[in-house]
């Protein structure tokens, strides 16, 4: 099994290598991807270095599965020309709502990759993967009508770069310095920004209807969402507020059980203080969390719901290479 990893020195990349190392899949050939600005670069994996090639220059048929880790730009210049030979499981957004590209979470609907046409599958929005896992189980059982969620995003969310400047903003709001924000449309240290994404006409910003339009693609167009989505000053973890709506009636009991033997999640919901997950608890973890499960009350079978789990993995690297343990175990799906 050859692998490459195209982005390889950026956050989702490197975590790639995280996953790939810590689940052990069996791997042949290992071929790390970037820029020619980072060409060069060694990086460890396994114990062994390997050095960073360039994407202008790099042969994608030396690997079965390329994993793009790169943003949309690269994907949109790159990917197609690597399915030819390979399996592409994009990062990106510029295939997840491509009719002939799979958008993928392996625990909620691997059927869709008996569908791929252009031997890429997409993964979805980081905020979107970790709702949908948890909304799957109980679409399952309650069929839900409505969706409201708000969420509340880490800087991680937008790259290494507004990373760095958090903790820059922060140091600089310490000592009282005047900030000006680069990676931010204002000051996130100590702060909380309305806006991820650009804005649409409808007033609704991208990384909104990103949620909304993903996870009908996933689970349903019958599924009504509606979304508001935040970034604060945390540096991994996206944290969601979901308000659900049911069709069918549903007892807490069974919501609770039908969450914590779902592959993927893990309830924890003690009516006591600290008896709930927030993100710096869900930093490194594979688990989805979540919490404060109690009924709404003011609609008729309403549930609320927080719901928090490490974007970088969930979001990204995690659901990345559990599409390609599902395609390696499935034999490609006779391809």
């Amino acid at each position: 099994m050859n692998i490459a990893i195209v982005g390889a020195t950026g956050n989702v990349g490197r975590k790639t290598l995280e996953v790939l190392e810590k689940k052990g899949l069996k791997i042949d050939n290992l071929y790390l991807v970037a820029s020619s600005k980072s060409v060069g670069i060694k990086i460890k994996f396994k114990g062994k270095e390997y050095e960073v090639c360039d994407l202008e220059n790099f042969d994608f048929s030396k690997a079965k599965i390329i994993f793009f880790a790169a943003g949309g730009k690269i994907s949109e210049k790159f990917a197609e020309k690597a399915s030819k030979s390979s399996f592409v499981i994009d990062n990106s957004s510029f295939f997840r709502m491509n009719q002939d590209v799979p958008l993928i979470v392996p625990q909620v609907n691997p059927e869709d990759l008996k569908n791929i046409k252009k031997n890429i599958i997409a993964n979805p929005n980081c905020s979107t993967a970790q709702l949908v896992i948890a909304l799957k189980p109980l679409h399952d059982l309650f069929e839900i009508k409505r969706v409201v969620v708000s969420t509340y995003q880490s800087v991680s969310g937008g790259g290494k770069a507004p990373m760095d400047e958090l903790i820059e903003q922060t140091k600089m709001a310490l000592g009282g310095k005047n900030i000006e924000s680069k990676n931010f449309t204002k000051q996130i240290a100590f702060n909380a920004i309305p806006h991820i994404d650009t804005f649409s006409d409808s007033g609704y910003t991208k990384e909104e209807l990103k949620m909304t339009n993903e996870t009908k693609k996933i689970l349903g167009d019958k599924i009504d969402l509606t979304a508001t989505c935040v970034r604060l000053p945390i540096s991994v973890s996206h944290s969601e507020s979901v308000n659900i709506q049911f069709k069918k009636s549903f007892s807490l009991e069974k919501v609770k059980q039908a969450l914590d033997n779902f592959e993927g999640c893990k309830v924890i919901d003690e009516r006591v203080d600290g008896g709930y997950i927030t993100p710096l608890e869900a930093e490194g973890k594979d688990e989805t969390f979540i919490s404060r499960i109690r009924e709404d009350k003011t609609i008729e079978n309403g549930l609320n719901l927080w719901i928090v789990s490490d974007n970088l993995l969930r979001g990204a690297a995690l659901n990345a290479v559990e599409i390609a343990e599902t395609l390696i175990k499935n034999n490609f799906y006779g391809k």
